[in-house]
């Protein structure tokens, strides 16, 4: 499978643009950043509710009730992963600022189901997934496309493609340091993964309007999932 998260846009969800995320990966920074002073926001709790949602869709059951975390708005992602190799079965995300429950709720169930790359998921399936849940912020614009730093940053790119249409792609940060790519490599793939079918050239590179943003993110798997609902019904 690719190796990015990528800004393809899909259909809006209540507003919110939904992106595709390609990207298989795992923890990307730790939740805070000391450095700019962020409060954590992800908790384990997102991806239990995550969980909650697609078992309630694929058994037919009522949608889960309101979740004790934040309901803060935020832009976010969130990732289904299956089996040892946790290969990827589907992400989607959104760059708006959607509050959590609705946010969670919507993109737990388009990932799971809509993500046009895979059949959706089985109930079959549950006992070998893992979920993700991706917090964006900080989001600052970058002087140039070199602007943010490798393993930190996630970035978000807009650019006119050959025939002059807009185009917007991102990864995640943990994309380039997974990949051992630097600065110039990252962008280029970026840029195809965006949609970009001519020669990548320094001036193309240089037309890039780059955002650089951090992540939060947080995972469950199944195992955990279960342990988790066992503890709550004792």
């Amino acid at each position: 499978m690719s190796s990015g998260c990528c800004g393809t846009k899909k259909p809006k969800l209540n507003g919110a643009p939904a992106q595709v995320c390609s990207y298989n990966g795992t923890t990307s920074i730790p939740n805070g950043n000391p450095r700019n002073g962020l409060i954590p926001v992800a908790c384990p709790e997102m991806c239990f509710y995550c969980f909650d949602v697609l078992y309630s869709h694929l058994h037919n059951m009522e949608p889960p009730g309101t979740p004790d975390f934040t309901n803060e708005p935020y832009p976010l992602f969130v990732t289904w992963k299956v089996g040892k190799d946790k290969r990827l079965r589907g992400c989607m995300g959104t760059f708006s600022h959607i509050n959590l429950h609705q946010g969670l709720r919507e993109y737990a169930a388009t990932s799971a189901f809509k993500d046009s790359r895979f059949q959706p998921i089985g109930r079959e399936e549950l006992p070998r997934l893992g979920v993700s849940v991706s917090i964006l912020r900080h989001f600052e614009e970058g002087r140039d496309f070199r602007d943010w730093d490798i393993g930190v940053h996630g970035i978000r790119i807009e650019f006119l493609n050959e025939r002059g249409a807009k185009r917007t792609a991102t990864y995640l940060p943990e994309v380039a340091p997974e990949q051992g790519w630097d600065h110039e490599q990252t962008i280029d793939s970026l840029l195809r993964k965006g949609g970009y079918k001519g020669p990548v050239t320094s001036e193309v590179r240089r037309s890039v309007k780059l955002t650089r943003y951090q992540s939060e993110k947080i995972s469950v798997t199944s195992q955990e999932y279960m342990s988790y609902w066992r503890n709550r019904r004792c």
